[in-house]
């Protein structure tokens, strides 16, 4: 029997999970026909309502249950690293709680690592439906701005749900950098992936945990991590704007040799001022957010801390 590994980050997923918890069960026993064990990793980021109590509960009566409990709140990508790392299936997939991801998908997953040449199975959304329009519009030129500035490849409307081989796993747990980007991650380490297209769906209950803020705040991580065209369109805008300073440095002598006269449009020049030192507070910004993913991984920091789990041999810190 091979052994499928479930990882499941959970963030306030009280009211989801009593949903989820039977969904993959009942895909589980599906799979044993195809030789398939399964474990469910249940990675509790620092969760402040019941759901390392409802995990716990899971686990009593269920040995495929497993579970890792932060000391805090560490961020999904946290999570899905820590459960990457405490899997030990020869297949391996990651998917959320929420029942947006849904588990029908698992046993087609499975037949597609079996039977076709591929290392991965993703998962794309092709409809945003039930997403606000704004939302759904930045989202949107995301990944538009993503492909035009970074050479890694992030497949628009892709999800973290996604079944890997275990070479593809260990290669990315190679990758122990402290700012991840996972869906670039995904993308940067290369293999063989094909995609699963489905229409979105809604979450089963409770609420959303990513805001419009903490998205964008991910989207400006994707970035950073991934592409050095900011850096490069700084420097280009400072070339320019020094090359029209210059310019309007001749402007000012030659008209000054001609006229005699000091120059006029106290107002416009000081409109220039402002938006010539706007640009450069911007140009010092995107140096500030490079200069800061450097210093975080410098620090060599644990990218998660565990606080309790039933997992055998696992470390308080990885």
């Amino acid at each position: 029997m091979r052994l499928v590994s479930i990882i499941v980050p959970c963030y306030n997923e009280e009211q989801v999970l009593p949903l989820f918890y039977p969904e993959i069960c009942k895909v589980a026993d599906e799979c044993r026909e195809k030789d398939c064990e399964f474990e469910f990793i249940f990675v509790n980021d620092g969760s402040r309502d019941n759901t390392l109590a409802v995990v716990k509960e899971f686990a009593a009566s269920d040995p495929r249950v497993k579970y890792v409990s932060f000391s805090r709140n560490f961020g999904k990508e946290s999570a899905m690293f820590a459960g990457l790392e405490a899997s030990s299936g020869s297949m391996v997939a990651i998917m959320d709680a929420d029942l947006q991801d849904p588990p029908s998908l698992i046993p087609e997953m499975i037949r597609i690592l079996d039977e076709e040449p591929y290392d991965c199975v993703g998962s794309r959304r092709v409809t945003r439906k039930g997403e606000p329009p704004i939302r759904s519009f930045f989202a949107r030129m995301f990944y538009k701005i993503m492909r035009k500035m970074s050479k890694t490849e992030i497949v628009d409307g892709a999800r973290d749900f996604r079944m890997m081989k275990r070479p593809m796993v260990n290669a990315i747990l190679e990758m122990r950098e402290y700012n991840r980007f996972s869906k670039g991650i995904f993308s940067w380490v290369g293999f063989r992936t094909k995609w699963l297209e489905y229409e979105n769906v809604e979450r089963a209950a409770g609420e959303t945990k990513w805001s419009f803020r903490k998205l964008l705040l991910y989207s400006i991580d994707g970035m950073v991590a991934f592409s050095t065209t900011p850096l490069a369109v700084s420097s280009v805008l400072g070339l320019i704007f020094c090359l029209v300073s210059f310019i309007a440095l001749i402007i000012v002598f030659v008209r000054q040799l001609i006229w005699h006269n000091s120059v006029g449009g106290w107002a416009s020049a000081m409109c220039i001022v402002f938006f010539i030192s706007g640009i450069q507070l911007f140009c010092i910004g995107i140096l500030g957010q490079y200069l800061a993913k450097t210093y975080m991984e410098v620090k060599k920091r644990p990218i998660y801390v565990v606080s309790e789990s039933n997992i055998s041999d696992d470390s308080a810190a990885s």
